[in-house]
């Protein structure tokens, strides 16, 4: 076995069926009293049931987090955060609002609850990307890192079977990702297989049963197992992308992963062969072809596969391949602009993947 490093993040993870109603225990566990809670416009009902739970107690409310988090967004949060004399944060909601979270308690020091709604996984991971004057860019420190997750099944249940889909689709990338990763190792495998197993067979039974509560546990467990390799290994190739498409061209955050994984995954292929056999592994129907798993997946999800579905036009596909290969970071395989320039053709025109990059 060749030498590696492992290290655990520090997070506190509460999970079930009606957990939500432990978090004013946890709050009393830590000796707070005062928290903002934190949602999207469309959530502020889900605040105002947290706020019930809490009896009230609470510093306030912001409802604006905003997908990709925009610096100026979270700027105006931090005022009303200054003004309630808040003692801690709760985000309810996906990535957008864990994304706010965080970037307020990086700049606070202010203890992060997060309460995830979908399969982002972003709650397990000490990494934030914000968006400012158009270009999306990360950061890690373990202080990004949440302190508690509370994941409640329950709330998974009402989440559309599309926005289900693509949400755990971005979270395999996650872990597709962390199996070549520069600074991977034996542990972060195994987590990545199971999320990736655990996802690919819940996913397809959501689309099917949207009420299957089953299907549903099973999907929240892989996501959650997928964000732990997010934020224990490099991301490459495709987390690069998305970024860059998402950021600068205001692309949905899922549903660009979900367009954006196999592409990046054929392009990166002939370079990580171990990967590609452990990914088949757990894709069901890959027939040790993990290129035709991830499509035969997308097909059964019956999702958008398409980058122009989401506004992407032909003609920015040239600036993305030059944004995608301006900066040099770690991928298995040399970033050529060629190559990549088809790649992004490709995921915005909807072809399925081939490894022929």
């Amino acid at each position: 076995m060749e030498n590696f490093i492992y290290q655990a993040n520090p997070s506190r993870v509460i999970f079930g069926s009606g957990t939500i109603q432990k978090l004013p225990e946890e709050l009393s566990r830590l000796g707070l009293s005062k928290p903002l809670l934190l949602c999207t416009p469309q959530q502020t009902s889900q605040a105002a049931d947290l706020e019930k739970i809490l009896g009230g107690k609470v510093a306030g409310t912001f409802s604006r987090a905003t997908m990709h988090t925009p610096v100026e967004v979270t700027e105006e949060a931090l005022e009303v955060l200054k003004s309630t004399g808040a003692d801690s944060l709760v985000a309810i909601g996906g990535g957008s609002t864990t994304g706010l979270g965080k970037a307020l308690s990086i700049r606070t020091g202010l203890y992060h609850i997060c309460i995830p709604t979908t399969y982002a996984g972003s709650e397990v991971t000490p990494i934030l990307g914000e968006t400012q004057a158009g270009l999306k860019k990360t950061r890690s420190d373990p202080k990004i890192l949440p302190g508690t997750v509370i994941y409640d099944v329950d709330l998974t249940m009402t989440l559309p079977a599309s926005l289900s889909a693509t949400s755990g689709v971005n979270a395999i990338a996650h872990s597709v990702e962390a199996l070549y990763a520069q600074n991977g190792n034996p542990i972060i495998n195994l987590l990545a297989q199971e999320g990736v197993r655990a996802l690919a067979a819940a996913l397809p039974a959501i689309v099917a049963d949207p009420s299957s509560r089953e299907a549903r546990s099973s999907a929240l467990y892989g996501a959650w197992l997928c964000g732990i390799c997010l934020g224990n290994a490099g991301m490459s190739l495709h987390h690069k992308l998305c970024h860059t498409l998402g950021g600068t061209f205001d692309l949905p955050h899922a549903e660009t992963h979900t367009v954006v994984l196999p592409h990046a995954l054929a392009y990166n292929a002939p370079k990580v062969p171990r990967a590609m056999k452990m990914l088949a592994d757990v894709l069901p129907g890959s027939d040790g072809d993990a290129i035709r798993g991830l499509n035969l997946l997308l097909d059964k999800l019956g999702v958008k596969r398409g980058l122009k579905d989401f506004g992407m036009k032909e003609a920015d596909v040239d600036r993305a391949a030059e944004l995608a290969t301006s900066n040099a970071y770690p991928n298995p395989r040399e970033l050529e602009q060629g190559p990549i320039r088809e790649l992004i053709r490709r995921a915005w025109a909807g072809e399925h993947a081939k490894a022929d990059l």
